[in-house]
């Protein structure tokens, strides 16, 4: 049996080594105490044969260090504990530390960490001193680094989510984001890393903290530089390390509509950058790529690195601009577009092709694709319109047939505009820039892409074709119809000399007295014959019709000579039928109606039939004169069915 199952078994080893250890720690016998380590640390990790002196470390270098004194003996004592703990579990039991130890740890870490934050942030006192201190003028450099590094320890300290919201918030009521604000303005790029720290703990316990923050101070900033600015800035100053990264992410946290219930604080943050910072970083990316020309006459014997440098950016500056304008593109696409139609932004951020190193050429052709996958035909029309894509086709085309990133990128790029189908693109990109890309045609991708735009024209043809059919179709109904229009012409002309006619007989027929009066009738209308015949209709007997009234206009003033109004004489009319005289009509229907006065005083009127031989002939009117009284009497003799 081996000494390790001799271990197992015997489950009071291990308490019995313990009280050894604190017989010879009180007796203070070093040797024994080493004896016991040794024996301890060969059951748990054999194969390490260096003593540690963990014990001197903690007594003689593990000294806490208070920027701000503490009070509270017992907040002190838990911050010795807790310092304990993590170095028991991070050095000492790294290697033979189970999952179930190390929860229990971190529990007790995390509980003694509540306590003591819990008990700072309800000390007025101290809290109003640390942030006093930190705003003074006064401050020693050293100082203020200490209390930044307090700052960050205290808001950054291991607790429970809703814990560390929680602190989140009272800090941020206590003016902690001022504070903030003036380490970012500082020169010393340690405590720029400690207030970014900062921020992004803050962006990521609740980010509608720093957005209500930005919101209401931007316009109160006056001449200082708000701290959206001092986020934006931050992207251009070369940084170490981790800190160029961290203003990005800053500001990609703060400009990204995560959820429903932060778009309002966001997009007061959106329409602050746009207006005031957007188009600044473009302008960075210029300044910093001359064309290549002026890059080649700058250039000496020296070489490249005689160009002037003091306005430009470094690459790693470029390319994380260039990294965050595409996240612009992506999550603000209206905004961006709006900007890139007003302004030349676009063709700014396309200058990183110039550039020596290929990174920013392929950042810039990438930039490019986000641009054409947001699918804004005007934003499309734009890029044809003003040749955007040339420098990237260029860049292309100069780094020959060499299989590497910049041409997988580019690749990619026509690949995506083909099988998206955009058809305005690939008609652009052939007929623009075939003769350069020509050269390249053994690969698959130009093969497919000129393929592609074969198809297009085929496809333009046969609708021309097939448009040009439908025309001379509709031609030709054009034409059908304008014979019908012709014919219809016709038979209207026709009846409207017929319309005359009965106008100029409806004239004649007017019919004066020997007063000067005039009379207006309306001739009476032929018998209708009705559509077809019946046998009963012989029987049938209309309603008597309404006595018509023929009105009487005196051609005078209407008055006697006593000067009282005269009455209107009415005439009495007699309608009678007779066969001959409709017989004689008929023979006549096709001359103009008129009328005649007899010998008696009577008026004789006539009018054509309109010429169908189904119709009964007209009748004849025979008028009669009679006294000035009021009425005028109508008989109407109505023919029989046997008539003609």
């Amino acid at each position: 049996m081996g000494v390790a199952d001799s271990i197992s078994k015997d489950c009071d080893f291990f308490p019995k080594i313990v009280n050894l250890f604190r017989k010879c720690k009180d007796l203070g016998d070093r040797d024994g105490l080493h004896m016991i380590f040794r024996l301890v640390k060969a059951i748990n990790d054999p194969e390490v044969h260096i003593v540690q002196s963990h014990r001197a470390f903690l007594e003689d270098h593990a000294v806490l260090k208070q920027a701000k004194p503490i009070r509270n003996a017992s907040v002190v004592s838990r911050i010795h504990q807790t310092y304990r703990i993590r170095y028991i579990k991070d050095v000492i039991l790294l290697k033979v530390l189970n999952d179930a130890t190390k929860a229990s740890l971190d529990r007790i870490i995390q509980a003694n960490n509540a306590f003591v934050v819990s008990f700072l942030k309800d000390d007025a006192y101290f809290i109003h001193e640390l942030f006093e201190t930190m705003r003074s003028s006064n401050v020693s450099a050293g100082s203020k680094s200490e209390l930044v590094f307090l700052l960050r320890e205290f808001c950054t300290v291991s607790m429970q989510s809703d814990q560390q919201i929680q602190l989140s918030r009272d800090l941020a009521n206590q003016g902690v984001l001022d504070i903030i604000s003036d380490v970012l303005r500082s020169q010393d790029k340690v405590l720029v890393s400690a207030g970014t720290d900062i921020l992004l703990h803050f962006l990521n316990q609740d980010p509608n903290l720093l957005r209500s923050y930005i919101a209401n101070h931007e316009e109160n900033s006056g001449e200082d530089i708000s701290l959206l600015g001092i986020l934006v800035k931050g992207m251009v100053i070369d940084f170490s390390g981790e800190t160029l990264w961290q203003f990005q992410e800053i500001l990609r946290m703060l400009l990204n509509e995560s959820s429903l219930d932060m778009v309002t604080q966001c997009r007061a943050v959106i329409e602050l950058f746009y207006k005031k910072y957007f188009d600044w970083l473009p302008d960075i990316i210029e300044s910093s790529c001359l064309p290549k020309s002026i890059v080649r006459s700058t250039c000496g014997s020296g070489g490249v690195g005689t160009r002037v440098e003091e306005y430009s950016a470094t690459p790693e500056i470029l390319l994380n601009i260039c990294e965050f304008l595409r996240f612009c593109v992506v999550h603000h696409p209206y905004k961006t577009n709006i900007n890139f139609l007003e302004s030349n932004s676009m063709e700014k951020i396309l200058t990183l092709t110039r550039r020596r190193e290929r990174v920013l050429v392929v950042a810039a052709v990438r930039f490019m694709r986000t641009v054409i996958g947001t699918n804004d035909e005007l934003l499309i029309s734009h890029v044809i319109v003003l040749n955007t894509l040339k420098p990237i086709i260029e860049a292309f085309v100069e780094h020959g047939n060499r299989y590497n990133l910049l041409q997988s990128t580019a690749l990619g790029l026509l690949e995506y505009i083909r099988k998206e189908n955009k058809k305005s693109l690939v008609v652009h990109v052939v007929e623009s820039f075939w003769n350069q890309l020509v050269k390249f045609g053994q690969l698959e991708s130009i093969q497919a892409f000129k393929l592609k735009y074969q198809e297009f024209m085929d496809s333009a043809e046969i609708e021309e074709t097939t448009s040009v059919g439908h025309m001379r179709k509709k031609a030709d109904e054009r034409g059908l119809d304008k014979e019908e229009e012709d014919y219809f012409n016709t038979d209207s002309s026709n009846e409207e000399d017929s319309a005359t006619q009965t106008t100029r007989s409806q004239q004649q027929c007017m019919v004066k007295p020997d007063d000067g009066s005039q009379i207006h009738h309306i001739p009476a209308r032929p018998k209708s014959g009705g559509l077809v015949d019946h046998d009963d209709d012989k029987d049938h007997k209309p309603p008597p019709k309404r006595p018509a009234e023929a009105r009487i206009t005196s051609s005078s003033d209407g008055k006697d000579t006593d000067g009282n109004i005269r009455k209107k004489p009415k005439l009495e009319a007699r309608i009678s039928f007779s066969k001959n005289t409709a017989m004689a009509n008929v023979a006549g229907r096709h001359s103009p109606a008129s009328s005649t006065i007899n010998s008696d005083g009577n008026v004789d009127a006539r009018k054509a039939s309109p010429g169908s031989p189904n119709q009964q002939p007209p009748e004849s009117f025979d008028y009669t004169a009679g006294d000035s009284s009021s009425e005028m009497a109508v008989d109407t003799a109505e023919a029989a069915d046997s008539d003609p």
